[in-house]
């Protein structure tokens, strides 16, 4: 399915993304490498076996960058402009590699641009879930979308 146009949205309507996805230790190691983020916790197996989780942890940052893209196909794929922020943005539990993760979407407001009269901003609340059905990550995003083209 591809995006939706911003006239699509509703308040209230829910997205259970089909897509999931198992995070590797690759993808973490990887991630920290690509963002000059040395924290032992996420790459050092010798540290983080000494601490409360008994293993690195993956960066929150790529989960909340998969919990989003997790959600593009059904939502935003091709009809967004840009995102415009994300706030209350928390990780109540941690993420480790043979995780799988899957994304939900709630729309919660939909309203017009009023500067830009073809696209319109809509807020959506992003949770992504572990295979225990464990709330990992949760942000609300604002994006700015294109009205369907006349």
């Amino acid at each position: 399915m591809a995006g939706l146009w911003f006239e699509e949205f509703e308040v209230g309507r829910v997205f259970q993304h089909e897509i999931r996805r198992t995070v590797t230790e690759a993808d973490n190691v990887w991630f920290n490498a690509a963002t000059y983020n040395p924290a032992q916790i996420h790459i050092d197996y010798e540290y983080a076996a000494k601490t409360e989780f008994g293993k690195p942890l993956v960066n929150s940052i790529f989960t909340l960058g998969l919990v989003i893209g997790l959600s593009i196909q059904d939502t935003t794929l091709g009809t967004t402009v840009a995102n415009l922020g994300m706030t209350d943005t928390v990780f109540p539990k941690p993420v480790f590699a043979g995780d799988t993760i899957r994304s939900e979407t709630t729309i919660k407001a939909v309203r017009d641009s009023k500067s830009r009269p073809d696209q319109g901003i809509l807020t959506m609340e992003h949770t992504g879930l572990n295979q225990r059905d464990e709330v990992v990550c949760r942000t609300v995003r604002n994006a700015l979308m294109n009205r369907r083209p006349k």
